[in-house]
């Protein structure tokens, strides 16, 4: 895995796919069974990135014309 600070509040990312497999495995089972005292808050927005995540990963699966 290696992180690059592109601006001072983002970051690239570069990860074999198993690191990041690993990462949204986690999150999802934090979305699906996280305890009632994680803020709904931090839920939305781990549901948010799950969601961009399978929106990014669908678009790399179709082909280009």
């Amino acid at each position: 895995m290696e992180l690059e600070r592109v601006r001072p509040r983002v970051l690239r990312g570069t990860f074999h796919a198993y690191e990041l497999a690993s990462l949204v495995t986690a999150a999802r089972y934090v979305v699906d069974r996280a305890p009632a005292d994680v803020p709904v808050e931090s839920l939305d927005e781990l549901r948010h990135l799950l969601a961009d995540y399978d929106d990014q990963l669908r678009d790399l699966s179709v082909a280009p014309r």
